[in-house]
Parts: structure tokens; sequence; C-alpha cells
């Protein structure tokens, strides 16, 4: 079901950051566990902070993690130059992850509609009572929230729990209100019929409409201004060989959740949906589907791909691919092999690798300079000495 298996929580045992090739810039640096980002209509980056948890209240969630609860998480302005440090626009958000903070879940995506209106998807990893009484923000976990307009900070109402205290400032409630609850969705229908999971991880601004990717839920959401859900897509599960260690049979297989990471509308109007699988993660078993626009069965546009987390079009029609790892690594450490891979999918099919040397990318922009942002290291909880000493990354790469 919550396919991110040991991505919150897998003691690290090697460094692998990536050693950046001359065209490759690194535009900020010392973030906590970046994952998604989103160019906003005035040109402003915008990138996620899943936090690195805290010394709160702990839950174990989907992935068998002790997660522990803490108030690191946030959504960061970055100066596209690199030359301004990253402004706080959204700060205190919910974490969760295990100790040393490696992995955390948090916020995970941002995005914008045109006329500026901006939503963070908050990913959970579990089912929706998992969040509760964790922490006075935990409610939000599993949730959309909503970007303020203005450049700020904001902070978001307690859990209204019985002895949760009163909200941290004047007016924070107010910014409650245009929460969407796909935890709760999921909780009351669970359209893919596995059970209660939910992990909000992708997020897609459309005319009228917002779609949301949730990983835990195996399903592609939508939303409007009614802020009622619905559900495109759901995707089922594979089986594929079973991995030696487990000791099966021989030619034993056995079933591999699809786990939807990433959406974007291609040139067509079609929906593209990019997946990371579950365990065991095999090498060359993620696909990209395409989905009707207006909803319906997926069917696979690409196959052949490894460990999925970002999709975006150019502006010349062609689909780059963010592969997080290069599949299964093993028990005990990290659980993807590196390098994670930025690719280029042309219409017929023709693939070419435009940089391999990442260490655990996250999310995906193409920018108003055609150049493509990536989040690196986006598992890494800031900088660690002798480790990760930049912490995680946004990085410019330049695109054909």
């Amino acid at each position: 079901m919550n396919g991110l298996r040991c991505l919150s929580g897998c003691a690290l045992l090697v460094s692998l950051a990536a050693s950046a090739a001359p065209q490759v810039e690194v535009i900020a640096n010392g973030l906590s566990n970046p994952r998604g980002l989103a160019f906003a209509p005035d040109g402003a980056l915008y990138v996620t902070e899943a936090g690195k948890g805290g010394n709160g209240a702990c839950a174990v969630l989907g992935d068998g993690q002790n997660a522990c609860y803490g108030e690191t998480g946030a959504v960061l302005r970055i100066d596209i130059a690199g030359v301004k440090a990253p402004v706080y626009v959204l700060r205190n958000l919910p974490s969760l992850a295990p100790e040393g903070g490696f992995g955390a879940n948090g916020p995970q995506a941002v995005a914008f509609a045109a006329d500026g209106t901006g939503k963070v998807a908050m990913g959970l990893g579990s089912q929706r009572a998992t969040r509760e009484g964790l922490g006075r923000y935990s409610h939000l976990f599993g949730q959309l929230i909503a970007l303020p307009k203005a450049k700020g900070t904001v902070r978001f109402g307690p859990d209204k729990t019985p002895g949760a205290g009163p909200a941290p400032f004047p007016g924070a409630a107010a910014n409650d209100k245009a929460r969407i609850d796909i935890a709760a969705y999921e909780d009351q229908h669970d359209p893919a019929g596995d059970g209660s999971d939910s992990n909000p991880v992708g997020l897609l601004a459309l005319p009228g409409q917002w779609l949301a990717v949730d990983a835990g839920a195996n399903a592609l959401f939508r939303f409007g201004s009614d802020r009622q859900i619905s559900t495109l897509a759901t995707f089922g599960p594979r089986d594929v060989p079973a991995p030696p260690f487990l000791g099966l049979p021989p030619g034993a297989t056995i079933p591999m959740q699809a786990v939807p990471t990433s959406v974007a509308q291609g040139p067509d109007g079609a929906l593209y949906v990019g997946q990371l699988t579950g365990f065991p993660f095999p090498a060359g078993a993620a696909n990209v589907y395409r989905v009707p626009a207006g909803g319906g069965e997926p069917e696979v546009y690409a196959s052949g791909l490894t460990n999925i987390t970002g999709l975006a079009f150019d502006a010349a029609g062609r689909l780059h691919v963010l592969q997080i790892g290069d599949g299964f690594a093993g028990p005990g450490g990290p659980p993807l092999l590196a390098p994670g891979r930025l690719i280029r999918v042309e219409a017929d099919g023709t693939r070419t690798v435009v940089y391999d040397q990442l260490y655990y990318p996250y999310g995906l922009a193409i920018g108003p300079d055609g150049a493509a942002y990536v989040t690196n290291n986006g598992i890494v909880p800031g900088p660690v000495p002798g480790a990760f000493p930049d912490g995680g990354q946004v990085l410019r790469i330049p695109l054909d």
C-alpha cells in the first residue's frame, strides 16, 4: 500500500551527493528533506521541505518505520539566480521522521493556479487515524492546504482536540478553511480497494480544478472550487519476481504496489502519471501512464523506467522523467540504489539521460528559462557534517 517503503526511515550508510557537471548549478542548499517544487505565475520558484520530525509523539507508519512528530516542515521561495537566501513562506508545518530525520514525511508538493493561488500537499504514509493526537498540527497530514498569496509567513491553527490549546496567533483558524482532506476521502471510499492508506505526494493545478496523486491510495484524485473530491484513476498492483532474500521457491512472484507519485498534463491534454513502484522496487518496472483528461482506465505510455518521482513536459512537448533511484539496494541501508537520473522521453520513445549524478532527487519543474529544476538529496535532513555538508539542494539543469 504505502510503497514509499524505507524512504521514511532507513539509516543512510553511504554518501553519494551529486557531483555537478560544470553546466549544473546549485541554486539553494542546506534544505531539510526537500521534495516538490513549482513555479508561480510570477516566475518565483517554491520548494517544499518535509522537515526532520522532532521529539514529539511517535507512530508506526505504513512502511513499518517509527516516526516522531515535530513542526519542522516548511515551504520556501527560492531565488533562481542563487544569490539571495531562501525565504520561508510557510513554516512550523508538521513533520514525521525516524530518529536522525532522514526521509521525513510532511510537506510533499506545491502547485499554483494561473491566478496565483497555491496549494501544498501534506504527506502521511498511513491511514487517517494514525495522525490523530500526534501534535497540535498533526491533523494537517494527508491534507491539501492553502499557500498564502502575500509574501510572508503564515502558520496554521491547532488541532481541535480537547486540551490542544488556542491558536498560536490571531486569525490562524481562517487559514484552515481551504483545506481538502484527502486522507479522510481515502479512509471513507478506498477507491483502489486495497485498504485505507493515504500519502498525497503529487499536485497539479489545471483551469478550474486541482489534481492530487496519492502514493498510499494508489489513486489520482480531482477536486474543484466546490472542494468535492472525485477519483480520476486508480493504479493496481502487478506481480513481480520475488527477491532471493525472501527465501521463496524459485520462480515465485509477489504483488508490487503501483505507488503513483507524479502527474503532468501533456500537450494532448491527457494526464501523465509516473510511478515509484512499491517493494521490491525492481529496476525497469516503473511506468508512465496516460489517463484521459476526464479520468478513466490508465494505459501505459512509457515502460522500462525505474522509481519515478517527477514528470514535466518542456515547451517543445518533450516529457522529462525524474528517477529517484535505480532499483532495490537490498536490506539494510538506503533502500534504493544510486544514482537518480533525469531522463528525456521523446514522442517516438527515444530516451536520453540528461543528467545522472543525482542522489535521491525528488521534485522536478521546468522553469520559464527552459531549464529543469530538481530537488537533490531529497531524504537528507539538512547539513550533515562529513556526509552531506550541503544538506538538501535545488539544482538548475539546462536542457537542450
